[in-house]
């Protein structure tokens, strides 16, 4: 199993500055190469703490880049529904540039209303701008010269550059939350899939329609799973709970009030995000543990955590793990990463 750093702020100035924040998530990406992390990760969000220290995940992953020169760089994920695609083309295979062809792609639709609100584009557009967008960029990185006529946007005898530095693009993957034609439609396309257990949801079964999506659509192996967990990790299960619970807890509160307005609207494209939005407002540290989403604890009992919930969900690929989320501290996040380092990923290497 691969593992990688995802960075997802969940913090306001009266926490940490923005200066502060990308300090010491920097320092962090700095044991990449020292202990074998697959890839660095960050989203696209706006406005609010929850996500809306990075409105540009490329600007990150360029500095990230210079910090881990083995390290895959991911965006985890972009939104076309909230951007041009001419202009995050060219800033992706800037990126891939600059990062030496370590770049992969994850897109998604976006969930948060208020961000829909703000840029006043319609939730019910949602999944025809996400499709339009995605196929989109995917033109302008492998054609030297591409045309497209789009519902939204449209564009003709049109080079993005620089050229991508993968030939003849590089990887892309979908982020999904626990609508089924998500995960099916990801694995007909041959795209990774990017899931996120702590949305609550049958991962298993999602995870099941992805790999024989992928199957039926006759694309070799089995796909790419990724998924997103809080992680921390020390010498004792008190110490480990007493340093996450807080910060834990403000992030589950901070998602649940982010998604609240579900509670109120429906779309066509978002369907169950009402029960979702509830669900997450009854999350805390001890529920997220126990359905495995967060892996909090001693070495020995975080790799029992993995082990059990691969198992469970029938195995994945790649673990994307927050590991300084909310108001960890750096030097806890720096504590907790180097022991799961090097008590926790050595087994899993070994498997």
């Amino acid at each position: 199993m691969e593992f990688g750093m995802q960075f997802f702020p969940c913090v306001g100035p009266e926490q940490k500055s923005g200066s502060q924040y990308f300090d010491e998530c920097l320092r962090l990406v700095e044991f990449c190469d020292r202990y074998g992390w697959g890839h660095v990760r960050t989203v696209e969000h706006y406005f609010r703490a929850y996500g809306g220290y990075t409105p540009n995940p490329v600007v990150f992953l360029a500095a990230a880049a210079q910090r881990t020169k083995k390290a895959r760089l991911v965006t985890g994920a972009v939104l076309p529904v909230f951007n041009n695609p001419l202009k995050l083309a060219g800033e992706l295979g800037m990126l891939d540039a600059i990062s030496g062809g370590r770049l992969e792609i994850g897109f998604a639709r976006a969930f948060l209303p208020y961000e829909f609100a703000a840029f006043k584009v319609s939730v019910n557009d949602s999944r025809d701008r996400f499709t339009e967008g995605m196929e989109q960029v995917r033109l302008l990185l492998e054609n030297d010269i591409a045309s497209h006529q789009g519902k939204f946007h449209d564009f003709k005898d049109v080079t993005s550059l620089p050229r991508p530095t993968q030939k003849p693009r590089p990887p892309f993957w979908v982020a999904a939350i626990s609508t089924p034609e998500s995960f099916i439609n990801a694995g007909k396309a041959g795209h990774s899939i990017m899931g996120i257990p702590m949305a609550g949801g049958q991962m298993k079964e999602l995870l099941d329609l992805y790999r024989k999506s992928w199957k039926d659509a006759g694309h070799p192996g089995k796909g790419r799973v990724m998924l997103a967990f809080h992680m921390f990790c020390a010498e004792t299960r008190d110490k480990a709970f007493a340093v996450s619970r807080d910060p834990l807890n403000r992030y589950l509160q901070a998602i649940a009030a982010a998604t609240a307005d579900w509670g109120t609207m429906s779309s066509k494209d978002y369907p169950g995000y009402d029960k979702i939005a509830a669900i997450l407002a009854k999350e805390t540290i001890e529920s997220q543990v126990k359905n495995g989403a967060a892996w909090i604890g001693t070495p020995a009992e975080i790799a029992a955590q993995i082990a059990e919930y691969n198992e469970r969900v029938g195995g994945f690929e790649s673990a994307s793990l927050q590991v300084n989320f909310n108001t960890v501290s750096y030097a806890d996040a720096e504590a907790s990463v180097k022991l799961f380092s090097e008590q926790v990923m050595p087994k899993f290497r070994a498997a």
